[in-house]
């Protein structure tokens, strides 16, 4: 394997790996100001494109946050075509995100250090 290859291949698993990480807080996230619909949530994600994911990942992440009490869902009627399903954060939800936002600098900090200077002092 030629070592370039390798390293399209990792540059691409890389921004997948951080994704899977953190797409549930960016959720949560997006429903913290008023509740949306998935689409919606796809869109706003592509608005950053690393962000960038599909009906295939948001609509399981939205079931299981619905399970974990993180979102409510409410059926509304849309202009057009069938009644959507809107997602919105609950207390618990904001509780998750609050404690990914207070967590978030530190841990980002921390990978930084390692990235930076392996062997220096932390800053």
């Amino acid at each position: 394997m030629v070592p370039g290859n390798a390293m399209n291949e990792a540059g691409g698993r890389v921004p997948s790996q951080l994704r899977k990480g953190v797409l549930e807080y960016c959720v949560l996230a997006l429903l913290r100001d008023e509740p949306k619909y998935g689409v919606e949530l796809l869109t706003e994600l592509a608005a950053v494109s690393v962000m960038t994911t599909s009906q295939g990942t948001i609509y399981p992440l939205l079931s299981r946050l619905r399970r974990e009490g993180l979102v409510d869902t409410e059926l509304r009627e849309s202009p057009s075509g069938p009644p959507r399903r809107y997602y919105a954060l609950t207390a618990l939800g904001r509780t998750a995100l609050a404690e990914f936002a207070g967590a978030w600098p530190h841990f980002r900090n921390a990978v930084d250090h390692f990235l930076n200077d392996p062997q220096g002092d932390p800053a």
